[in-house]
């Protein structure tokens, strides 16, 4: 084992979810500015953004909003775009605020779907540790099922 795992292994969550859509379609809707804050974040919250610039080098600021109404600010910063292979970025909490986590996301082509990963490195494993215990898991596979919806054009 490298050094670099043991060193993230402790806070890192990886989610994992086939897409009945093809590769081109999944990149689209995660990569189209009118699109992705149509989907992004779990069952019942939304997103308003406030800029949104999405290329290697690009950012999204933009507030996910709640069920009840909860306002969480947030920013990405993308430091790399592979098309339709790669997604690399850095949350934010609330513009230009501390670092949450490193992400990225792959897309992997699978015979007419699109098998794709998502993985975060939290910045201490006592923030993973808290990502779980709020279910993180769980709300990230719901915004993957946003993402399958989105990809199919629900």
């Amino acid at each position: 084992m490298s050094e670099h795992t043991i060193d993230t292994a402790g806070r890192t969550m990886l989610l994992h979810r086939t897409i009945r859509a093809p590769r081109a379609a999944v990149w689209a809707a995660w990569t189209d500015p009118a699109r992705l804050p149509l989907w992004w974040g779990p069952e019942g919250f939304s997103c308003r953004t406030v800029r949104i610039d999405l290329r290697e080098g690009g950012e999204w600021v933009f507030d996910m909003i709640g069920p009840d109404g909860t306002v969480h600010p947030n920013h990405h910063l993308y430091t790399v775009m592979r098309p339709e292979t790669r997604i690399e970025y850095t949350l934010l909490w609330g513009e230009n605020g501390p670092k949450h986590a490193d992400a990225w996301a792959t897309f992997d082509a699978a015979e007419g779907a699109t098998q794709v990963t998502l993985g975060m490195v939290f910045t201490s494993e006592e923030e993973y540790r808290q990502a779980k215990g709020f279910g993180a898991e769980e709300l990230g596979q719901q915004t993957l099922a946003k993402l399958e919806r989105a990809a199919r054009g629900g």
